[in-house]
């Protein structure tokens, strides 16, 4: 018999934030990482935590206005 091996499936949107949100906190499992690597396309990985940190900065700069105001 022919060893075919298929592609894993694509991650979507939401696997890709997840991923990307887990790395911010700085917790993920082994076996979770692998199937990331496996999975996750790259472009999106970096499109999403660029978006997910300036989200992170700007919410931290209105927090401190509306602190100190």
């Amino acid at each position: 018999m022919n060893d075919v091996r298929q592609a894993p499936a694509r991650s979507s949107f939401l696997q890709t934030l997840g991923a990307v949100l887990w790395s911010f906190f700085g917790v993920r499992k082994g076996r979770d990482h692998e199937h990331d690597m496996a999975t996750l396309n790259p472009v999106h990985v970096i499109i999403t935590g660029v978006l997910a940190g300036a989200l992170f900065v700007v919410s931290l700069v209105m927090l401190v206005r509306f602190i100190l105001g």
